[in-house]
Protein backbone atom coordinates (compact mmCIF):
# COMPACT_ATOMS: atom_id res chain seq x y z
CA UNK A 1 0.00 0.00 0.00
CA UNK A 2 1.04 3.37 -0.87
CA UNK A 3 1.76 6.42 1.42
CA UNK A 4 -0.17 9.63 0.39
CA UNK A 5 3.04 11.38 -0.08
CA UNK A 6 3.77 7.87 -2.47
CA UNK A 7 0.81 8.52 -4.57
CA UNK A 8 1.30 12.16 -4.81
CA UNK A 9 4.90 12.09 -6.36
CA UNK A 10 4.06 9.34 -8.83
CA UNK A 11 0.79 11.61 -9.63
CA UNK A 12 3.03 14.52 -9.62
CA UNK A 13 4.82 13.22 -13.47
CA UNK A 14 1.08 13.52 -14.44
CA UNK A 15 0.69 17.18 -16.59
CA UNK A 16 -2.95 16.67 -15.91
CA UNK A 17 -2.66 16.53 -12.21
CA UNK A 18 0.18 19.22 -12.08
CA UNK A 19 -2.11 21.82 -13.51
CA UNK A 20 -5.03 20.87 -11.65
CA UNK A 21 -3.23 20.75 -8.53
CA UNK A 22 -1.33 24.01 -8.72
CA UNK A 23 -4.61 25.76 -9.94
CA UNK A 24 -6.26 24.67 -5.98
CA UNK A 25 -3.07 25.81 -4.60
CA UNK A 26 -4.39 29.65 -3.65
CA UNK A 27 -7.50 27.81 -1.78
CA UNK A 28 -5.25 25.16 0.11
CA UNK A 29 -3.25 27.76 1.55
CA UNK A 30 -6.11 30.06 2.75
CA UNK A 31 -7.39 26.87 4.71
CA UNK A 32 -3.75 26.02 5.16
CA UNK A 33 -3.16 29.19 7.14
CA UNK A 34 -6.66 29.13 8.87
CA UNK A 35 -5.78 25.62 10.49
CA UNK A 36 -2.66 26.22 11.43
CA UNK A 37 -3.36 29.84 13.15
CA UNK A 38 -6.11 28.38 15.72
CA UNK A 39 -4.36 24.77 16.31
CA UNK A 40 -1.32 26.90 17.06
CA UNK A 41 -2.64 28.73 20.28
CA UNK A 42 -4.38 25.04 20.85
CA UNK A 43 -7.82 26.85 20.00
CA UNK A 44 -10.78 24.78 18.82
CA UNK A 45 -13.27 26.03 16.28
CA UNK A 46 -16.12 26.39 19.00
CA UNK A 47 -13.54 28.73 20.91
CA UNK A 48 -12.98 30.60 17.80
CA UNK A 49 -16.71 30.50 16.68
CA UNK A 50 -16.93 32.14 20.69
CA UNK A 51 -14.31 34.80 19.86
CA UNK A 52 -15.67 35.76 16.69
CA UNK A 53 -19.36 35.09 16.49
CA UNK A 54 -18.74 33.23 13.42
CA UNK A 55 -20.49 29.97 13.54
CA UNK A 56 -19.07 26.69 14.23
CA UNK A 57 -20.38 25.56 11.26
CA UNK A 58 -19.21 27.71 9.14
CA UNK A 59 -15.41 27.63 10.32
CA UNK A 60 -15.54 23.84 9.61
CA UNK A 61 -16.35 24.38 6.61
CA UNK A 62 -13.82 26.91 6.08
CA UNK A 63 -11.31 24.26 7.19
CA UNK A 64 -12.52 21.36 4.88
CA UNK A 65 -12.62 23.23 1.98
CA UNK A 66 -16.64 23.88 1.01
CA UNK A 67 -16.71 27.55 2.40
CA UNK A 68 -15.73 30.74 0.47
CA UNK A 69 -14.53 33.34 2.97
CA UNK A 70 -14.65 37.14 2.20
CA UNK A 71 -11.90 38.99 3.18
CA UNK A 72 -13.49 40.74 5.84
CA UNK A 73 -14.44 37.24 7.09
CA UNK A 74 -10.63 36.52 7.03
CA UNK A 75 -10.08 39.66 9.00
CA UNK A 76 -12.72 38.89 11.99
CA UNK A 77 -11.13 34.97 11.76
CA UNK A 78 -7.65 37.19 12.35
CA UNK A 79 -8.84 39.10 14.95
CA UNK A 80 -10.30 36.35 16.96
CA UNK A 81 -7.06 34.78 17.31
CA UNK A 82 -5.34 38.09 18.00
CA UNK A 83 -3.67 38.34 14.44
CA UNK A 84 -3.71 40.29 11.36
CA UNK A 85 -4.44 38.89 8.06
CA UNK A 86 -1.49 39.86 6.01
CA UNK A 87 -2.29 39.03 1.60
CA UNK A 88 0.98 38.96 -0.49
CA UNK A 89 1.16 38.95 -4.25
CA UNK A 90 4.30 37.45 -5.35
CA UNK A 91 5.80 37.63 -8.44
CA UNK A 92 6.24 34.69 -10.58
CA UNK A 93 9.33 33.20 -11.12
CA UNK A 94 10.62 30.51 -13.95
CA UNK A 95 10.33 27.88 -10.97
CA UNK A 96 6.83 28.41 -10.09
CA UNK A 97 5.07 29.44 -13.66
CA UNK A 98 2.65 29.29 -14.22
CA UNK A 99 1.91 28.81 -11.66
CA UNK A 100 0.07 31.55 -9.20
CA UNK A 101 1.52 31.80 -6.15
CA UNK A 102 -0.28 33.42 -3.10
CA UNK A 103 1.09 34.20 0.34
CA UNK A 104 -1.74 34.25 3.58
CA UNK A 105 -0.46 34.48 6.61
CA UNK A 106 -1.82 35.46 10.35
CA UNK A 107 0.74 37.48 11.74
CA UNK A 108 0.99 38.59 15.49
CA UNK A 109 1.76 41.97 16.59
CA UNK A 110 2.70 43.01 13.55
CA UNK A 111 1.59 46.64 11.94
CA UNK A 112 -0.54 46.23 8.62
CA UNK A 113 2.14 46.87 5.94
CA UNK A 114 0.62 48.73 3.03
CA UNK A 115 2.06 50.60 -0.40
CA UNK A 116 0.38 52.89 -2.57
CA UNK A 117 0.16 51.69 -5.87
CA UNK A 118 1.49 54.35 -7.97
CA UNK A 119 -0.30 56.01 -10.11
CA UNK A 120 0.49 56.12 -13.74
CA UNK A 121 1.23 59.56 -15.50
CA UNK A 122 -1.09 60.03 -18.38
CA UNK A 123 0.14 61.55 -21.49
Amino acid sequence: MRTLKQYKEVQMKEPEFVKEYEAIQPEMDVIRAIVEARTSQNMTQKELSKRTGINQADISKLENGTGNPTINLLKRLADGMGMMLKIEFVPKTKQTQPKRVYEIKGLKKHPVESSACPRQKRS
